[in-house]
């Protein structure tokens, strides 16, 4: 660990970040959580507050395993940009040459009553569903095809069948829109999962480990908690009508003991630690501990934005992990456009992206740092934690 101020930060106003943390604890918004700051490679700062169970008064430790939610989808998108590094297929693909039942697409006419209003569109391309143009959704999206969605019960966290056969009903549902017509915030990164599955012949979890975890030392995570790891794994929360939490995913009954579809969109858990590995890689161009996983080319491709405007300009109707106006989407994650214009302090170029339980994420290119922020509660929409951080972090942050 370097000195905080031979980093560039002001020790005291890092501290205000562990106050801010413990306030959010005291007023029962959060059970616990965790930050981690690295700048130029070094650790800059930790603190942790709170419980990893509050029921039980577990500490969340630096060592607590997390829900990361959609913040696997950055891992999963890294993934395959390893495949399409090696040749073996362009991003501008259609899904369909992958999985055939994404052959034949229709999409809902604008303005449909109904989830029959459709017409022949295109098949989404694999660059496509890297950056939510897709037209598909989430179940928890408001339209025709979420509500479907929700009716059927796929990709709504407590699947009880494979990625393959989730897919298979997926290609059965209309898209909400003529692929790249639009943003919406999607399980794209899910069918992409499946891809990468068809084209490696490996199980996602496998080519994970093989490509990404083990490679970077990555040894909590996984789309599993293993009974050896049991006692390290956090409850999971929502706030209810007062400031108080409800448990709503028990740490020892929890559908991530054995789950047996893989979520390239959001099925991960980890350590902080774990995550910052995996940042500092995206961080350094590429590379984390002398193993590189993507050319510093590709790493740099990734970080554009790659939508013809900011997110708010496509018309996105759907909940998302970050800002809209400003922002952004790279292959993955979100990049900074205008810090003005989401009204959270911040460097253009900033890429990151949350998850469903409060998690956060972002690697400044300016400054040379990387962010993780790890606590369990759900909806992430819940309270204006992100921003807070972001601000904390700049308020600290001297040259």
């Amino acid at each position: 660990m370097g000195s905080t101020e031979n980093l560039g930060f002001d020790s005291s106003r890092l501290t205000k970040i562990t106050d801010w943390m413990q306030r959010y604890v005291d007023e029962e918004k959060f059970p616990g959580s965790s930050i981690l700051i690295n700048r130029h490679g070094e650790e800059v700062f930790y603190s942790n507050v709170g419980y990893r169970d509050v029921e039980e008064r577990l500490l969340f430790q630096r060592d607590t395993i997390v829900r990361i939610f959609s913040m696997t989808k950055l891992i999963t998108s890294v993934a395959l940009m390893t495949l399409v590094e090696k040749g073996l297929f362009p991003l501008e693909a259609p899904v369909s040459e992958f999985v055939p039942s994404f052959k034949h697409m229709r999409s809902l006419v604008p303005n449909a009553k109904s989830i029959d209003d459709t017409e022949n569109c295109e098949t989404p391309t694999i660059h496509q569903l890297l950056t939510h143009t897709s037209g598909l959704s989430y179940s928890f999206n408001p339209g025709l095809v979420a509500q479907e969605m929700s009716k059927i019960g796929i990709f709504d966290r407590s699947d009880e069948i494979t990625l393959q056969d989730a897919v298979k009903e997926l290609s059965k549902l209309p898209l909400c829109f003529k692929p790249g017509a639009k943003w919406e915030y999607s399980v794209s990164i899910d069918l992409l999962g499946r891809v990468i599955e068809i084209v490696s012949g490996k199980s996602l979890d496998i080519f994970l480990r093989d490509e990404i975890f083990q490679p970077l030392g990555m040894q909590d995570t996984a789309f599993n908690i293993s009974p050896c790891s049991l006692d390290r794994f956090s409850s999971l929360y929502s706030p209810v009508e007062g400031n108080s939490l409800e448990l709503i995913d028990q740490r020892d009954n929890s559908p991530y003991q054995n789950p047996l579809l893989f979520s390239g969109g959001g099925g991960l858990v980890g350590t902080i630690d774990d995550y910052m590995k995996f940042g500092e890689m995206i961080c350094a161009g590429g590379i984390c501990k002398n193993h590189r996983v993507l050319s510093k080319k590709t790493l740099e491709f990734m970080r554009l934005n790659h939508l013809r405007g900011d997110i708010a300009s496509l018309g996105p109707e759907s909940f998302a992990e970050q800002p809209m106006d400003g922002m952004g989407f790279g292959l993955g994650g979100a990049v900074v456009l205008n810090p003005g214009l989401t009204r959270i302090p911040g460097s253009v170029g900033d890429f990151g992206w949350g998850g469903m339980a409060s998690t956060f994420f972002w690697t400044d290119p300016i400054h040379n740092m990387s962010i993780v922020f790890f606590t369990q509660l759900s909806p992430s929409s819940s309270y204006s934690n992100r921003a807070e951080l972001k601000a904390l972090v700049h308020s600290a942050l001297g040259s």
